[in-house]
């Protein structure tokens, strides 16, 4: 049932995500459908090519693939007066995403008794690899390449999972709630990683 919950959340997250960020760069229906499927499966194929699961499982989720179209519809025909105040809440609903797969990514490969080094990877590829292809298709740069914290929510939640900190219902439902808070704070109040900038060639003059 957990598993379920996540899944179903993290679909619909995602999927109205990468619906939210078409409309705004003013993509046609068709992209806003491509963009909205794309960034709420995208990160599940790819730690599905990467863990060893035929990637035509995906296949399998018809239902999740009628939610993600349904809640796509839903977003494209909510009123543009209103969807206006709801672009706002784009990365809330990433970080529901991020959340919700990347645990569900880390019980995948816990259940395959991989180590921990992959269910790390596995958190991590499946909270953000929707969100990459996403970004790259909308001519983004990827949330997770910036300054402030992302992927590191996933990790933190794929080494929970791994060491088995988080293995009851409550649990992995704590952590969701407590992984989307930290990524909100961290966007809200621009936590960074440490990074260096290097100074062009016309600054260094």
């Amino acid at each position: 049932m957990t598993w379920e919950v996540l899944s179903i959340i993290g679909t619909i997250a995602f999927a109205v995500s990468g619906a939210i960020i078409a409309m705004e760069e003013e993509y046609d229906i068709l992209g806003v459908y491509i963009l909205g499927i794309v960034t709420a499966f995208g990160g599940g194929a790819i730690r599905n090519l990467l863990i060893g699961v035929p990637v035509s499982a995906l296949w399998e989720q018809g239902m999740f693939f009628q939610i993600a179209l349904l809640s796509i519809t839903a977003v494209f025909l909510f009123p543009n007066n209103l969807l206006k105040h709801w672009r706002r809440w784009g990365n809330f609903f990433d970080a529901m995403g991020l959340s919700a797969f990347a645990i569900q990514g880390a019980l995948y490969a816990v259940a395959m008794d991989h180590p921990m080094s992959a269910v790390i990877v596995a958190a991590v590829l499946t909270g953000s690899g929707g969100g990459i292809v996403r970004d790259l298709l909308a001519g983004r740069k990827p949330l997770v390449l910036r300054s402030e914290i992302y992927a590191v929510w996933a990790i933190i939640a794929g080494f929970a999972v791994g060491i088995g900190a988080a293995s009851e219902p409550w649990q992995l439902y704590a952590l969701f709630v407590l992984t989307t808070g930290l990524r909100v704070c961290s966007y809200v109040y621009k936590w960074r990683l440490p990074f260096r900038k290097l100074q062009s060639l016309d600054e260094a003059k």
